[in-house]
């Protein structure tokens, strides 16, 4: 089947061919049929499925015609990652059409989301808890929507949004089309969906949630002191030419970074602490390709979107099955291929049976030549808790007296330190259409800077 044959607009056709897509995925032609008729639609799509292209064309192909100045379609997503991929890929696709949007999430200042808002962008791409702080205000109006999309609905639950979620459904009218999406079902998301849909097509409801099928999995047994070391032998072996490391916490994903740049490679992460300029610009710079990786955390493996990348390391194996599948995710999508590799300790044996008994296989152990598995490790990767908070007051009591000492050793305790620069990028409005998609030939695919496209499949 092709675009053409779900009968889209001419004008998104034409977006899509420029994109270099020539078929729809699975996921798309499933859903995006019932979305076009007006019907709800409750899908399991896995990451990397093409779920968002799956809501964005029929959302846009209803829209296009829709006078301007109404917010007509919401789209909540858990993270600001994701948020603003989901407006990128409808920038994408509405480049030749009216339609405008905006991405309202934290960690950024409010003025030019409050101005999207009041203007009525056509689109809004929301994290729930941003939104909420918005509502709060009079000029936030949705009585004109009418869609409605949850996506990563799962994610959502598990980061504790779904009373914000119930919140935010007593400010939307009735009578709209909801469209849900949910990588897997559990108990309370199969509550909300029967709370929220009207009689949905249902795609993909009996499915397990797999990883895709173009991904090759292997694990690496290594000690937990000498993981650093074998990420770094992959890497200057030439294994892997780019990575994304997943790490299980923000301390590890910070040495793990420091490790890789002290030894010459390009590295940056991304994590809850880092504030959202510092995470768009590592997250830019990794799809360009000016890092070869970027470390991250659990919470921005649902919104990191890379064309053609080729490896995913589990620096630290997840504790729940359901992220393992996420974080390998970000590789193989859309029927394209990666490899996903694991590194596992000794303690870390029984999480990697929890991940086996879910994928129903024993995935492969590889010993890599040459590789010192007996090396006494440089330093430590894991510094204890009250080691690091003694070293922190032991630096916060040196400022304080370096700072008495050039005031003459008088005064209180003054004000701190500055302001803090200016506001960062707030993911204000932006005007989906009128661009002239120059820097995209047609067929060409998205080349990302650095790493090019291709798979002829729209995947996000």
């Amino acid at each position: 089947m092709s675009f053409a044959d779900l009968k889209l607009h001419a004008t998104l056709l034409s977006a899509i061919k420029e994109l270099g897509f020539s078929r729809p995925t699975p996921i798309q032609v499933d859903a995006i049929p019932p979305a076009l008729a007006g019907r709800d639609v409750l899908a399991c799509a896995a990451t990397g499925s093409g779920k968002t292209a799956a809501f964005a064309l029929p959302i846009l192909e209803r829209l296009m015609t829709k006078p301007r100045g109404k917010t007509r379609a919401l789209v909540l997503a858990p993270t600001r990652e994701l948020a603003a991929q989901i407006l990128e890929d409808f920038q994408d696709l509405a480049v030749h059409t009216p339609v405008t949007g905006a991405a309202i999430f934290g960690g950024v200042g409010m003025g030019p989301q409050e101005h999207a808002l009041r203007s009525g962008v056509d689109v809004i791409v929301a994290c729930p808890g941003r939104l909420l702080d918005h509502m709060k205000a009079p000029y936030v109006n949705f009585d004109a929507l009418e869609v409605l999309v949850l996506d990563e609905a799962d994610r959502m639950l598990d980061m504790g949004f779904l009373p914000d979620i119930r919140r935010v459904l007593r400010h939307l009218p009735a009578k709209r089309q909801t469209l849900f999406f949910s990588a897997t079902m559990p108990p309370p998301i199969a509550q909300l969906t029967r709370e929220m849909l009207r009689d949905p097509a249902t795609i993909n409801l009996e499915r397990e949630s797999r990883p895709a099928v173009g991904i090759t999995q292997a694990l690496y047994p290594v000690a937990q002191e000498l993981k650093s070391q074998l990420l770094l032998t992959l890497l200057e072996r030439g294994d892997m030419k780019e990575a994304l490391v997943f790490t299980r916490t923000k301390h590890r994903a910070n040495r793990v970074c420091e490790f890789l740049v002290k030894r010459g490679i390009n590295a940056d992460r991304i994590h809850g602490n880092r504030s959202q300029a510092q995470r768009t610009a590592a997250l830019a710079s990794f799809k360009s390709g000016k890092l070869r990786v970027l470390v991250a955390t659990d919470i921005a493996a649902r919104g990191i979107d890379v064309e053609a990348l080729g490896h995913v390391v589990n620096f630290d194996v997840p504790l729940v099955p359901a992220d393992y599948i996420h974080r390998i995710g970000r590789t193989g999508r859309a029927e394209e291929v990666g490899d996903a590799f694991t590194f596992v300790a000794r303690d870390e044996e029984g999480d990697i049976s929890a991940i086996e008994k879910v994928l129903g296989k024993r995935l492969p152990r590889v010993q890599v030549p040459d590789f010192d598995y007996n090396a006494r490790p440089e330093a430590k990767l894991e510094i204890p808790l009250a080691e690091r908070l003694a070293t922190m007051r032991a630096q916060k009591a040196g400022d304080r007296a370096r700072g008495q000492a050039k005031r003459g050793g008088g005064g209180g305790g003054g004000g701190g330190g500055g302001g803090g620069g200016g506001r960062a990028p707030a993911g204000g409005a932006r005007s989906f259409g009128g661009r002239s998609g120059g820097g995209r030939s047609g067929g060409g695919g998205r080349s990302g800077g650095g790493r090019s496209g291709g798979g002829g499949r729209l995947s996000h």
